[in-house]
């Protein structure tokens, strides 16, 4: 009987210890569930006046129940209550007021998230159910300014760059062709009759140098201004016969070299050598051995090449831009792979009619002689290193339309303020800006567009919500 008691309390006691911790596991009896204790700390309300709005999956998958379920493998779906709904938040009083914390910015009102001039100094939603957005102390938007996220800003790749006072220099583009120093050139003719015994230069193209004999010729009247100067001399007529006989030979130039041998007392010479008037190249030639040539007959015609012309046709928009002096470079499509140097000595005052371009005039050394006549060179001048300092901004900065010109001040922290500003001369990667923005200021140089056509939505909600005219007047 004693055991049987025994083995019966046993049982009892095992039987009551399995049941508390049942109730300990489960969160019940004796203690209160953890969830309650969680609702009492933190001063929410308790589970029977909460709204339960409907039940998810408790593995977070989109799927949903109106009323509790379980899933396949015997959990039960988790309860959303009403409080947890963002799109429900408005049903709630809002939190009472708390004391600003040390270190925490100062919460100013609450702003339309489409930037209507709409603002509210509690959290409230606009008419499609977006949430206003918060502004804080020193976030307040500057008057005709955009503001944009950090991470939105890095993620467009917004990038910048400095407004700086310095030489506008640009490079002037311009078709050419190589022509001959005008300077240079020089004709051989004679001045009196004459028959050509001898031709030592027979050839176009051939180089000569000053001095050296072109042909031999004989000329009557060269002959007699000869024999009047050696009678006038040598007869004692005095130093005005002299003179006019001496005269005589240089009007029908005759070389110095004649002249010279007559003074020395020598007869005159029934024929002599003619010398080449400069050094050059034969650019060409009109003279046959054994001919008669006339009194002012071209006979050569002989050129410098050592100096060259490049006679460029700049458009007319880029006239003003080039000016004498400026330094260009150019190549030459016969030459590849070689530019020359070359400075502008002159633009010429008209414009062609037809091309609408102007002559400009660039000096280029020609030492080796590689650069031909008429040969087709690409020019390139470098204008604006001459003139005074311009505030210069990136072209990539400036957004135009054709009749609005506008670039977008970063003001920083994400905020940008699109500028009318007035631009002047323009090169390939620089824009002269004349009045709108100053020395220092960081204008945006990629994804302007995209910010712009944010300010201008803003822009344009503004003035579509603002009131009439005639409304705001009192």
């Amino acid at each position: 009987m004693q055991l049987s008691l025994k083995l019966g309390a046993v049982l009892a006691a095992a039987l009551a210890s399995g049941i508390a911790g049942y109730g300990l596991g489960a969160d019940t009896w004796p203690l209160k569930p953890k969830a309650e204790v969680t609702r009492l700390a933190t001063g929410e309300p308790s589970t029977a006046a909460r709204k339960i709005l409907y039940w998810k999956h408790p593995d977070g998958l989109s799927d949903y129940a109106a009323e509790p379920k379980k899933t396949a493998d015997g959990r039960g779906y988790v309860a959303v209550y009403a409080e947890q709904e963002p799109d429900f938040a408005e049903n709630r009083p809002p939190p009472a007021p708390t004391s600003q914390k040390k270190g925490e910015r100062k919460l100013l009102y609450y702003r339309n998230p489409m930037g209507l001039a709409d603002t509210s100094p509690v959290p409230k939603k606009d008419w499609m159910g977006m949430d206003y957005i918060a502004v804080y102390e020193g976030d307040e938007e500057e008057a005709g300014t955009v503001k944009i996220s950090l991470e939105k800003v890095q993620r467009t790749g917004v990038r910048t760059a400095t407004v700086e006072r310095r030489a506008l220099l640009q490079t002037i583009r311009a078709p050419g062709t190589a022509k001959t120093d005008e300077r240079t050139l020089r004709i051989v003719a004679l001045r009196a009759d004459g028959f050509v015994e001898k031709l030592y230069v027979n050839e176009t193209g051939k180089a000569v140098r000053v001095g050296e004999p072109l042909f031999r010729v004989y000329s009557p009247l060269m002959v007699s201004a000869q024999v009047d100067y050696r009678t006038a001399t040598s007869g004692g007529f005095g130093g005005r016969s002299e003179l006019g006989g001496l005269q005589k030979l240089k009007n029908l130039d005759v070389p110095e070299a004649v002249i010279e041998a007559l003074r020395k007392g020598e007869a005159p010479q029934m024929t002599f050598d003619w010398p080449s008037p400069a050094t050059g190249v034969v650019l060409q030639k009109r003279v046959i051995e054994g001919q008669m040539a006339r009194a002012g007959d071209e006979l050569y015609r002989i050129a410098d090449l050592s100096t060259i012309w490049v006679i460029a046709d700049v458009a007319e928009q880029d006239v003003g831009l080039v000016a004498v002096g400026a330094a260009a470079k150019l190549s030459f499509r016969a030459l590849p792979g070689k530019v020359f140097d070359g400075r502008v000595s002159f633009v010429l005052h008209e414009l062609d009619a037809a091309t609408r371009t102007a002559k400009a005039r660039i000096e280029v050394a020609n030492p080796e002689l590689l650069i031909k006549h008429e040969m087709y060179a690409d020019v390139e001048v470098a204008a604006g290193a001459g003139q005074a300092p311009a505030l210069l901004a990136p072209l990539s900065a400036l957004i135009d339309s054709g009749n609005r010109q506008v670039v977008l001040v970063a003001k920083g922290e994400g905020r940008f303020q699109p500028r009318a500003v007035k631009v002047g001369r323009r090169s390939s990667e620089q824009v002269e800006i004349l009045d709108g923005v100053q020395e220092g200021d960081e204008v945006v140089t990629s994804a302007n567009f995209l910010i712009d056509a944010e300010s201008n939505l803003k822009a344009a909600l503004q003035a579509f919500t603002a009131p009439p005219e005639a409304e705001r007047k009192p």
